[in-house]
């Protein structure tokens, strides 16, 4: 999950960068209006991905849970197998 936690921060970072400069690109258009929508356009993508992102890692988080939970109740019915069939280990 570091690697998704590492991306989102730099996905961040990078449209907060595109935020400002689209906020310079503004004030000297000659269209401000046209480039607000624009970038309002822009910001309500970085929210959905954001929340999106935030459910994958979420949904990733609860996966892992599961898998280690799938794992252990795998390792207890290999050790119940053997102690059946007297295969101590």
């Amino acid at each position: 999950m570091d690697r998704m936690d590492t991306a989102s921060q730099r996905l961040d970072k990078a449209l907060r960068r595109l935020e400002g400069a689209l906020d310079s690109l503004i004030e000297r258009a000659r269209e401000p209006v046209v480039l607000r929508r624009e970038r309002d356009a822009l910001l309500i993508d970085r929210d959905d991905l954001a929340a999106r992102l935030e459910d994958a890692l979420a949904r990733g988080a609860e996966l892992e849970g599961l898998t280690e939970e799938a794992s252990g109740a795998i390792g207890t019915a290999i050790e119940e197998v053997r102690a059946a069939l007297g295969q101590d280990d």
